[in-house]
């Protein structure tokens, strides 16, 4: 819930996905070892081999829950002609500015922070200045560096049909035109440092790299941050230092936040069922409030049984990078270590996972609460897994979604089930609105629902090649190899990785982006004039296309005795039969050139008078274009020689097609905003979100 400090104050802003999971509806029941295990004529675990749904038949678009983006359009501040559906087919960020509100500064400069991430993450940007437009928002835009086109919305009618009323706001919207975060603005008298506030919350909600964080990563627990503070009902010293060798709990509440108290309540009822030796401390930090109202709020519910400790300079928040909700807890081992974090509390899954960590951090064997009905996610499992969950976030699995959200594909049914967790089984993953705790593909797609504890069937398997061909089949996994690719995913292989320092395992993380290699097929290169008897029309086609026109680039820039560009700009470039190094492009002209091959490879197999004709080349008309072809393409056409490819393949994939089949129909979605619900938008947004706001 966002912190309110003054009835006047904005919302400091949730990302919709997380109002959703923080204040969620979801099933509350969960089966314990101890007291609820599996029945036997519990249902059981799907076969291997319908792991996934890739292969099933085009799923319909779910019905969303989310607010569609009323359409506008207007004028630039330098005149041109803009219109929101422009927008559509990648997601977008809004900034609705009054330039004369103080507001605006801070959250100008943030947007024009991540505004430089756009590009390799995907997103757009656009502002609407509103009732005080033309020179002064033109002025502004300069002052701020705002780099992105911007809606003269002088008139006002803009935000009045959207329904804003607050100077500033934040809008995040979909690929296909659906709000899924609002963020109000703060000033310099809520917080000290407004513009990192804002930022923190458009990376969070853009999903963009943290510019710092205090979570477990890659399976190393970062050190809580030391500090010293004063009680906030007597101003008796307190030094976290003191507390090293015993676990303990930091928890940054409000007093009047229901969710702060429900999170209390937890665990003033929990902590002391602990041996008290090794029982977790719990020291609260209050974000707001006098020591007396606060003392109040918490007795009033049974809940002033820990010291609470007062921060009125932010100096503790700001060391642990609290900016925006609470409660915000952190669970802290022996060492001083943070081993847990838990942002905003859900009823749901927040109490049986902090009992878990509790338990763990006091030395005891964790209980087993995981989903009765449902699937528990990935983090349940790290509890007592926390190599194996090391090892996995090395692995493009733990990114996986991700991928979907960056190109544009996280609410397309179509993708989104091999980069789940549990898609279309009870309790599994829901596009609207999204499971967030079982995005990628986690640990019960392979070891079943709740692993072995839950589907001991299911975790008897050892050999996983059913599973992993449910996705990693060959529309959307060129040249899988189950025995080669498996080692790459392996916690018994991998287990000396988590051994490693951070930065040895970000390094190994950054690679995983690169197109594997080799990836097309090993045989003889016979250049792309074997292909014309066979491929007439393709081949006619392609002579006309850049592709065979390649070596005519370098030759206008005096490049083509450079072998790092000739490598994209021939075919096999310095591989046996294709085109060699040090060669002249005259000496092989066939060669010298994007030809057949480089994209469907070689095709010394597929050509001769006896050779099969299927399986021996690849075919691209049936496959994934960021499955496979992007991973083709990408070797040459990636961030230093293309910007911008990874996003646009099958837009340029098209261009160059010369393939018999027809071109992909632009989808609905990319066409036009999705309809509203009710033609009354005035208000629609605030009131979208005006439960949060309530809340705090």
């Amino acid at each position: 819930m966002p912190i309110r400090r003054a009835p006047h104050a904005l919302l400091a802003g949730l990302v919709f996905a997380v109002l959703l999971a923080a204040c969620g509806e979801g099933d509350s029941t969960r089966a314990s070892a101890e007291t609820q295990p599996p029945a036997a004529t519990s249902t059981p675990p799907p076969a291997a081999t319908d792991a996934k749904t890739a292969n099933a038949p085009a799923t319909p678009p779910p019905a969303r829950r989310e607010p569609p983006l009323p359409s506008f359009d207007g004028l630039t501040l330098d005149g041109k002609p803009f219109a929101a559906s422009d927008l559509l087919g990648k997601r977008a960020l809004l900034f609705f500015f009054d330039p004369t509100s103080p507001e605006a500064g801070p959250a100008a400069d943030a947007v024009a922070h991540v505004a430089k991430l756009r590009g390799a993450n995907n997103f757009a940007i656009a502002g609407v200045a509103t009732h005080n437009g033309g020179s002064q928002a033109r002025d502004f835009a300069s002052q701020h560096g705002l780099d992105f086109p911007i809606v003269d919305d002088s008139s006002g009618d803009i935000v009045t049909r959207i329904g804003l009323r607050a100077p500033v706001a934040l809008v995040g919207v979909d690929a296909d035109g659906y709000v899924i975060f609002y963020h109000g603005s703060v000033s310099a008298s809520d917080v000290p440092d407004p513009v990192g506030l804002v930022e923190t919350q458009l990376r969070e909600s853009l999903r963009l790299p943290a510019a710092g964080g205090l979570e477990p990563t890659l399976g190393t627990r970062p050190q809580a941050p030391t500090f010293t503070a004063k009680g906030l009902y007597d101003g008796a010293p307190f030094d976290l230092a003191s507390l090293r060798g015993k676990p303990a709990v930091l928890i940054f509440f409000l007093s009047t936040c229901p969710h702060c108290h429900h999170a209390l309540a937890f665990l003033r009822d929990e902590l002391p069922k602990l041996p008290e030796a090794s029982r977790p401390r719990l020291i609260g930090i209050s974000v707001h409030g006098s020591g007396d109202e606060v003392k109040a709020n918490l007795a009033a519910d049974g809940l002033d049984f820990f010291p609470v400790l007062a921060d009125d300079d932010f100096a503790v928040r700001g060391k642990y990078g609290v900016v925006a909700g609470v409660p915000d807890i952190f669970f802290l081992d022996e060492h001083g270590a943070i081993a847990h974090r838990v942002q905003g509390w859900r009823d749901d899954r927040d109490p049986p996972l902090s009992r878990m960590w509790l338990a763990k951090l006091a030395g005891q064997t964790p209980p087993m609460l995981l989903h009765a009905t449902g699937y528990s996610g990935s983090e349940f499992c790290a509890v007592c897994h926390e190599q194996q969950q090391a090892t996995w976030e090395l692995t493009k699995h733990a990114g996986a979604f991700d991928t979907l959200v960056r190109h544009a594909a996280s609410t397309n049914a179509e993708c989104v089930g091999c980069h789940v967790v549990g898609w279309q089984k009870t309790g599994g993953y829901a596009i609207s609105p999204p499971t967030s705790y079982l995005e990628n593909v986690g640990c019960e797609d392979c070891h079943g629902r709740g692993g072995p504890h839950l589907s001991p069937e299911f975790a008897k398997r050892t050999d996983y090649q059913p599973v992993c061909k449910g996705c990693h089949d060959a529309q959307h996994s060129l040249g899988f190899d189950y025995a080669t690719f498996l080692p790459k995913i392996s916690h018994a292989a991998n287990a000396s990785l988590a051994n490693l320092p951070l930065a040895e395992k970000q390094k190994l993380l950054a690679a995983l982006g690169k197109p594997r290699s080799p990836l097309l097929p090993n045989a003889a290169y016979v250049g792309s004039e074997a292909c014309q008897s066979c491929h007439a029309a393709e081949f006619e086609t392609w002579s006309k296309q850049p592709h065979a026109h390649a070596m005519a680039s370098l030759e206008s820039k005096n490049a083509t005795g450079k072998g790092e560009c000739l490598a994209c700009h021939t075919t096999a470039y310095g591989q046996p039969q294709g085109f060699p190094k040090q060669a002249k492009p005259a000496d092989h002209p066939d060669l010298a050139r994007v030809g057949c091959e480089s994209c469907h490879g070689p095709g010394g197999d597929h050509v001769g008078p006896d050779a099969a004709r299927i399986g021996t080349i690849v075919s691209l008309g049936d496959k994934c274009d960021s499955c496979v072809i992007l991973q083709i393409c990408g070797t040459c056409h990636d961030a230093a020689n293309d910007p911008g490819f990874e996003f646009d393949v099958k837009r340029k994939i098209e261009a160059q097609k010369h393939g018999s089949k027809p071109a992909h129909a632009q989808s609905a979605a990319s066409a036009s905003f999705p309809a509203p619900a009710s033609a009354n938008l005035v208000g629609a947004l605030e009131r979208g979100f005006s439960a949060v706001d309530e809340r705090g």
